[in-house]
């Protein structure tokens, strides 16, 4: 029983001194989805903040395009890139923990 509570005190506070690196290191990654065939592309970065959004000319070609439709398409490309970084930092959280699933982690990043 205590063996397990020495694992879990070990694990805090690795965690405890690596979690800052992780965040920055988060924190500064980019995530970029496109959509659409490549006409819609969206940059997030580690926080989910939109850092960029390019949108292809071939849109201004494309007359059976409706704002709807390119509304679509962006909020598409910018879900896609949250859901890429959202991975990112499940991904890094397991490897802080060592893959225990500790609740209320998430919410540290």
């Amino acid at each position: 029983m205590f063996g397990d509570l020495g694992k879990i005190m070990k694990l805090a506070g690795e965690m405890k001194r690596k979690m800052p690196e992780m965040k920055q290191r988060l924190a500064a990654a980019e995530y970029t989805a496109q959509v659409g065939g490549g006409v819609v592309q969206a940059t997030v970065s580690g926080k989910m903040q939109l850092t960029d959004l390019k949108l292809s000319e071939q849109l201004l070609a494309d007359g059976d395009l409706s704002l709807e439709m390119l509304e679509d398409l962006i909020k598409a490309a910018i879900s896609s890139a949250q859901a890429q970084a959202a991975q990112a930092a499940e991904e890094a959280m397991k490897e802080l923990t060592g893959g225990m699933d500790l609740p209320g982690l998430g919410d540290l990043m």
